[in-house]
């Protein structure tokens, strides 16, 4: 008994055997429109992670006295509340508080948001420059598919993200237990400082933190911008057989050219032949090339070549002449420079006047037009 198998079974990375070519441009290209790039989030999170902190140490007394002073304004206005009976004044009241609270909370926070928004843009332009596209919002139904969700769930990345969330938490952990250990006689001293003392203190201890622990990270993140990048140059890669088939289908099959440009070079051999009649004469090699010349002064200035061939093409074309009783004139060095040179439908240049015309002229005086 045989047994029918598939040898492609067999390739590394599935039909068309190992992807050891690098991407072309309509590759790189296309995955681009599909939000497919070499970006580390990493990179970003790091930079903002560190921006917010910096902010942080320079705008926290001004935060600190903002809040406060937004506390004292509502807390100040709350007899305004238990002094009015009315439940629709009460009402407006606190609807007007409220919103004037939202408002003034929103504008101590709002250097943090444009930062923050300047930051993931500015790493996310510099990763991967600036290029917009929606597909990537665009609902997949192949990520809800079971199967597909179980192979990324064991794959190659997922085993690098668990890793590095590994290196993350034991970097802030270090990171941590090393600026603690150092920073322990500040931390004891809290129990002799007052309220606004110790909230001053333990921020000013948690953002030093936070900045430590950012500058690390921005390791991680340098280590996974490189990976990302190494990863995306892999996954672009092709194999042979995509090649080939990205290069049929952006240039079009040869073979389907060649039939197409045969065929058009039939079309112009049939309408040349068919206006040979119209020739005045047709010069020869006399085996090699013929040239059917045509005077029309109507149409043209000068001469210009109806028809033109090599070999057997010339033979048609000859036989074509003495169907037709067109004189035919054999004149080699005239004959090969007309075909060199001389498109059919175009005049014949300049410094042929002189051959053509004489040929013309005998021909005419053959046929009694002189």
């Amino acid at each position: 008994m045989s047994l029918a198998y598939d040898l492609q079974f067999f390739a590394k990375d599935g039909p068309g055997g190992e992807k050891t070519e690098e991407p072309t441009g309509k590759k790189l290209s296309d995955a681009r429109k599909e939000g497919q790039v070499a970006k580390s989030k990493e990179v970003t999170n790091a930079f903002a992670m560190l921006s917010a902190f910096l902010m942080l140490r320079f705008l926290a007394q001004y935060m600190g006295m903002s809040f406060v002073g937004n506390m004292r304004i509502v807390y100040t206005r709350i007899p305004e509340f238990t002094n009015t009976y009315e439940g629709y004044i009460r009402e407006r009241l606190f609807r007007s508080l409220f919103v004037n609270s939202l408002t003034r909370i929103l504008l101590i926070i709002l250097p943090f948001l444009i930062v923050g928004f300047l930051v993931a843009f500015i790493t996310n332009l510099l990763q991967v420059k600036w290029k917009v596209t929606t597909k990537p919002l665009k609902p997949k139904f192949s990520k809800l598919n079971p199967v597909s969700g179980f192979k990324r769930f064991f794959s190659i990345n997922s085993v690098v993200e668990l890793i590095k969330s590994a290196l993350k938490l034991t970097l802030i952990g270090y990171v941590v237990y090393n600026y603690l250990k150092k920073n322990m006689p500040p931390i004891y001293m809290l129990y002799d400082l007052s309220l606004n003392q110790g909230i001053v203190q333990v921020g000013m201890l948690v953002i030093n933190l936070g900045i430590r622990i950012s500058i690390f990270y921005m390791l991680i993140a340098a280590a996974d911008y490189v990976y990302q990048k190494i990863k995306f140059k892999k996954d672009m890669k092709m194999t042979k057989q995509e090649v080939k088939d990205e290069h049929k289908n952006s240039e079009g099959d040869p073979q389907i050219k060649s039939r197409q440009r045969q065929r058009m070079m039939e079309a112009s051999r049939r309408r040349m032949m068919a206006n040979l009649p119209q020739a005045d004469v047709v010069i020869t090699n006399p085996t090699h090339f013929a040239v059917a010349i045509k005077y029309d002064p109507e149409l043209y200035d000068a001469p210009y070549v109806v028809a033109k061939g090599a070999d057997y093409l010339a033979q048609k074309i000859k036989d074509v002449a003495k169907e037709n009783r067109i004189e035919i004139v054999e004149n080699k060095p005239l004959a090969r420079m007309l075909y060199a040179n001389v498109d059919v439908g175009s005049v014949v240049p300049p410094e042929l006047y002189q051959a053509v015309a004489e040929v013309l002229a005998f021909v005419y005086h053959l046929q009694g037009k002189v």
